[in-house]
């Protein structure tokens, strides 16, 4: 019997599954089915195919596990699936797919978003054998165009409820962190934090939530248990459920170069681990789930923007190798323009951007541009935010510097940037580094922004004019159902507006940041990698960041990120058990 990577080979090919703690020290050569590159919702990929017979080996090329799925909000955008489902939601394929009819709107191609549709209730069933994650859904958190047919404002996403990372044992040390964490053992999911940064104004919800969640927190440690919650939580379930199926996941491996036979079929990869070069033979293929290109800032300057600065929240691993090994074999790329733009609060020197999610949807606050004038709905999803940004810079009309101002009665309310509580003081280096400034008068506000005294003063004028009124004529801010889900309810008749007072005002600085970016190689309906001509190139399939945007130029609703890429993942996994079946039948 042949040995292949000290795991023996059996009559039909197929090789016996070993333990994750061996894998991690083989580095010979070796012939497995599937080689999925990247850890993320990758993992969806690997566990779908492991389900269907094949052995599976996953490579990462960072030290910890979760990609950028663990820094996220950890949502999945999978219309009528089971989860809805079962929790009441009133959904159906029909709507959804009237909604995304209208949302992408022709930027991208219909039968991708389709084959999403059609197969994302049995990818959550999939999830839902192969791992210990509970999933509920985040009800009232809308879709991001509720307003367009088939738009839901109820919402249609979903979470895992939180988990105990502790399940993980020994694997637990290779877990990637979350980007923002509760400074007490909590484990915040994200229909917590919209009533955890209502406290101030809605204590008996708010209070309520944080006890449960305290609780839940400090207790599961007294009896040794690490409750995680959002995109850690996701990752560590994925996680969870590949190392319990035994399929080893090799860290600070990389990519280095696609293997392909002479007929132009891909057949595996050359990686490189502990400074030694492996080519992993791949008979069913490869799936290219390695993140975007977040952090090669001249490819983003170049095809993107000229004006970004590295600020993205994406891993740090992701600077597009996938996509260029692909393009190394043919494969074509789409929508390189296009990223996950999420307004964020300006880094300390040497950090990343702050993240906040409510803030700009909260009354009492605007956002003004470096010329002091108001220039867009404040409480737009993050993308859409993105877009009017960029759409500004190209047309010669840079927003430049952008401030959030708003005054006290805002800030003895209202969470900041996940760390700054009701009351509490703004941290003393966020003014000593120019991201924050205070001023007890518009004027003063004004010179300390560096705007004009009459142009601020005059967008204060007006803002509050049409605050005080409930309605924003300008821009439209809380017209969706959207716009509303993070407002104050306390405020009326409108959650997001309310008139500034005219002392005690601050102002915060914000750039602009993203999730990741959400262009990458052109796929089709299989998630198979096609080349410029829109022929799949056999054995290479793209998902998740690595792959175009399933939805165009659209964000749909929370956690579309994640969900395409878990559903892709279950998709591309299938076809390439099922295209090796049907060689094997063929020959």
């Amino acid at each position: 019997m042949p040995i292949v990577h000290n795991v023996p080979v059996v009559q039909d090919g197929s090789i016996a599954r070993p333990r994750i703690g061996a894998a991690s020290t083989m580095t010979e050569n070796m012939t497995i089915d599937l080689l999925v590159v990247g850890s993320g919702t990758g993992l969806a990929a690997a566990l779908s195919a492991h389900e269907q017979g094949a052995t599976v080996l996953v490579i990462e090329k960072t030290k910890l596990v979760g990609g950028s799925t663990a820094r996220s909000g950890g949502a999945f955008w999978i219309p009528a699936n089971p989860v809805l489902a079962k929790d009441g939601a009133n959904d159906s394929p029909e709507r959804a797919h009237e909604y995304l009819t209208a949302v992408v709107d022709g930027s991208g191609p219909q039968a991708r978003w389709e084959s999403f549709l059609e197969h994302g209730s049995e990818t959550v069933r999939m999830l839902e054998r192969t791992t210990r994650m509970q999933f509920m859904w985040a009800e009232g958190y809308s879709d991001y165009h509720p307003e367009l047919p088939g738009g839901s404002a109820a919402g249609r996403s979903c979470e895992c409820r939180p988990f105990d990372v502790a399940q993980l044992g020994s694997e637990r040390s290779r877990l990637r962190p979350a980007v923002m964490e509760a400074p007490l053992p909590m484990p915040v999911t994200g229909a917590d934090y919209k009533w955890l940064n209502l406290m101030a104004k809605k204590p008996i919800r708010g209070f309520g939530v944080a006890i449960k969640r305290a609780i839940q927190g400090i207790g599961g440690k007294i009896i040794g248990r690490e409750y995680a919650a959002g995109g850690r939580a996701l990752a560590a379930g994925l996680f969870d459920g590949v190392v319990r199926a035994g399929i080893p996941v090799w860290t600070e491996t990389s990519l280095q170069r696609l293997v392909v036979d002479d007929a132009g079929a891909v057949t595996g990869a050359v990686v490189t681990r502990g400074g030694q070069e492996i080519t992993i033979t791949a008979k069913r293929g490869v799936v290219l789930a390695a993140g975007g290109f977040d952090h090669d800032l001249a490819l983003r300057r170049s095809v993107q923007s000229e004006s970004l600065e590295n600020w993205s929240l994406g891993s740090d691993g992701n600077t597009g190798d996938a996509i260029r090994a692909a393009q190394s074999v043919g494969a074509d790329v789409a929508l390189m323009e296009q990223a996950w733009w999420f307004p964020a609060i300006s880094p300390l020197p040497g950090e990343k951007p702050i993240v906040m999610l409510a803030e700009r949807s909260l009354p009492g606050s605007f956002m003004v541009d470096s010329t002091g004038n108001r220039f867009l709905n404040e409480a737009e999803d993050y993308m859409s935010f993105g877009h009017h940004v960029l759409e500004r810079e190209r047309e010669g009309r840079p927003v430049g510097t952008m401030w959030l101002i708003f005054d006290q009665t805002y800030r003895n309310s209202y969470l900041l940037g996940g760390q700054v509580f009701p009351r509490m003081a703004i941290p003393r280096n966020w003014y000593e580094n120019g991201i924050a400034v205070r001023a007890s008068s518009w004027a003063q506000l004004a010179q300390q922004i560096g705007v004009e005294r009459g142009v601020l003063s005059e967008s204060a004028r007006r803002f509050n004019e049409l605050a005080a009124a409930g309605v924003d004529e300008d821009f439209g801010r809380g017209n969706s159902a959207y716009n509303r889900y993070y407002g104050d309810p306390t405020i009326t008749p409108n959650p997001n507006l309310r008139p500034l007072e005219s002392t005690g005002l601050y102002a915060i600085k914000i750039v602009l940041s993203d999730l990741g970016t959400c262009g990458g190689i052109t796929a089709d309906a299989d998630g198979r990698a096609l080349a410029a001509d829109g022929t799949p190139i056999p054995g290479l399939y793209a998902i998740g960041n690595s792959a175009a945007n399933v939805f165009g130029e659209s964000y749909p609703g929370a956690g579309a990120t994640i969900g395409q890429g878990l559903v892709y993942g279950h998709i591309a996994a299938s076809h390439a058990v099922a295209a090796r079946v049907e060689d094997a039948s063929a020959r």
